[in-house]
């Protein structure tokens, strides 16, 4: 029986795609989420270590350097600068203002149904103003300014983060397991967010 010759892999892509067929999806998001989950630990690197899962996988991208260890400490020693050690310390204290006014709309307190769905939706859009902030490229690495001037700019992109954050929180909550790895896939999902603005915004020549 004649044996048919194997078709060599294509690199072509599909229209709207980001990731060529040749990006390892599920073992770089695994071994990125990873990576982050470990270098969030300190808490106060969050931001840092979401940029750097960004930057590497955007060079997976854009560069195809494979996702390495190596490489994302690289990234990550790059952003841990002061000022993103400083918008670090603004989680624990969003997450404590968060569980505090959690806690009063519990209560008795007027206007406490109101307050529930409104804590909701300022976590959800911290979220995902954290995510785009993370993800922005030099030279606009972790700039708050410029990651709203993006979820504004871009609310498709938005809505679909905003997406991705919920289906990660309730994984957290029915799986909590997988928390070390959820980083992975919203890093992923920040980066291709914005590759895919930023290719849009890109004018054609």
């Amino acid at each position: 029986m004649p044996q048919v010759p194997a078709l060599p892999p294509s690199d072509r892509r599909e229209p709207g795609e980001v990731f060529s067929a040749g990006f390892t999806l599920f073992a770089d998001m695994l071994l990125v989420g990873l990576l982050t989950a470990v270098a969030c630990l300190p808490v106060v690197t969050a931001p840092a270590a979401f940029a750097a899962a960004s930057a590497t996988l955007r060079r997976a991208a854009e560069d195809a350097v494979p996702v390495r260890a190596g490489t994302y400490a690289g990234h990550l020693r790059a952003r841990l600068t002061r000022g993103s050690l400083l918008g670090g310390l603004a989680v624990p204290l969003l997450v404590g203002i968060l569980l505090v006014d959690s806690a009063l709309t519990r209560t008795t307190l007027p206007g406490a149904e109101v307050m529930a769905p409104a804590l909701a939706l300022l976590a959800l859009g911290s979220a995902v103003l954290a995510l785009r902030t993370t993800a922005l490229p030099a030279p606009h690495a972790l700039s708050p300014r410029e990651g709203l001037l993006r979820c504004a700019a871009d609310l498709r992109g938005s809505l679909l983060l905003a997406g991705a954050v919920v289906l990660a929180a309730l994984l957290a909550w029915s799986i909590p397991v997988l928390i070390p790895l959820l980083p992975g896939p919203l890093v992923f999902a920040a980066t291709a967010v914005d590759l895919r603005f930023t290719g849009a915004a890109r004018p054609v020549v």
